[in-house]
């Protein structure tokens, strides 16, 4: 299977997920013009579910090192593959109100808000575990990245005042981010848990990042039976949904969800093979870095502040030289 054999490699592929976390939403943004963001989320898990098993079977599965994907999974303690879909299990919660909250408040504050705040208490759970990297420059970065969040905040809350925005809608999205950013900050360290800790030659009983994805993923669509299921029955906005609701979507409805879950598999796989040579603080720190991407595309791409006066527009300067800065810091963590 392909592991990753240098840094700079490690770092390379922190960055495809960057940029994988931070532009999936997008998907959603297209779907959700159309139909409801509960519908798009069905698709969505396959698409997350799909591309984690085309991966396992192939990138998990070829080569001389590791264990190839099936023979991994046969052999994995019920301990391993539990924690593994634990983690997809509080990824999935805490997704699907971060997806309500750009539904409600707007991709250019959710995500920073919500990734803002996984990515600081996922860099301290993290550590904690598993102390790869200069501790100064790793929390130094959190706290820039800590400050743009804050300024993220601020940016939303001048920009839609401006705009007469009902303050209990705004409150609403910005609670519902918070709620979202706090579990989403402890889901990864379950996954890395039940992870070998050398991929090339893994232990007997713990998984390779190509099978514990897979079980992530198993565990983000299984529960969205539980979860899904119940936004749809009492959404945080909007009217309630039904299932059959779900099969009036076009082809190219379904195709954008499914898109988005691949876009979105794709970067955790990839954040997950970099763990193990950047470290998990560092390799979830930056895959977090997100939070930048998503800022960009509903900033300049959305065009969510288009009406900003100059002292928001200042903000938002400051909230991206935060997360540069932020991130910067976070990488030179590990070389230093």
């Amino acid at each position: 299977m392909f592991v990753v054999s240098s840094y700079l490699i490690a770092v390379v592929l922190c960055v495809i997920t960057m940029v994988c976390w931070g532009s999936w939403a997008n998907t959603q943004k297209l779907a959700t013009k159309q139909w409801a963001f509960q519908l798009y989320y069905w698709d969505y898990g396959i698409g997350v579910l799909l591309i984690s098993f085309i991966l396992a079977i192939t990138m998990g599965s070829t080569g001389d090192l590791g264990r190839s994907f099936f023979a991994d999974l046969s052999q994995g303690s019920l301990n391993n593959l539990g924690s593994a879909f634990l983690g997809g299990v509080l990824f999935n919660l805490a997704n699907i109100l971060l997806v309500a909250a750009i539904d409600i408040a707007g991709m250019a504050v959710a995500f920073p808000v919500a990734i803002g705040l996984a990515l600081v208490i996922g860099v301290i759970v993290n550590y904690l575990n598993d102390p790869i990297g200069d501790p100064i420059l790793l929390f130094a970065g959190v706290i820039c990245v800590a400050i743009a969040m804050i300024v993220a905040a601020l940016a939303y809350k001048r920009h839609n005042q401006n705009e007469n925005t009902k303050s209990s809608r705004v409150m609403k999205g910005l609670i519902i981010a918070l709620v979202a950013g706090v579990l989403m900050g402890f889901f990864y360290r379950f996954v890395i848990a039940s992870m070998a800790m050398n991929f090339a030659h893994p232990e007997s009983g713990y998984l390779t990042p190509y099978t514990a994805n897979f079980i992530f993923a198993l565990g983000l669509v299984i529960s969205s039976f539980i979860f899904n299921t119940w936004v749809m029955k009492k959404p945080f906005s909007g009217s309630a949904v039904n299932f059959s609701d779900y099969f009036k979507g076009s082809s190219w409805l379904h195709f954008i969800g499914i898109l988005g879950g691949a876009i979105w598999g794709l970067g955790s796989l990839l954040n997950f093979v970099a763990s193990e040579t950047a470290g998990a603080a560092i390799s979830y720190g930056l895959g977090q870095g997100a939070t930048l991407i998503a800022a960009f595309w509903g900033v300049f791409i959305w065009k969510e502040f288009k009406s900003a006066s100059t002292a928001t527009n200042y903000l938002l300067a400051l909230m991206f030289t935060g997360y540069i800065v932020g991130l910067s810091l976070i990488i030179i963590a590990r070389v230093s």
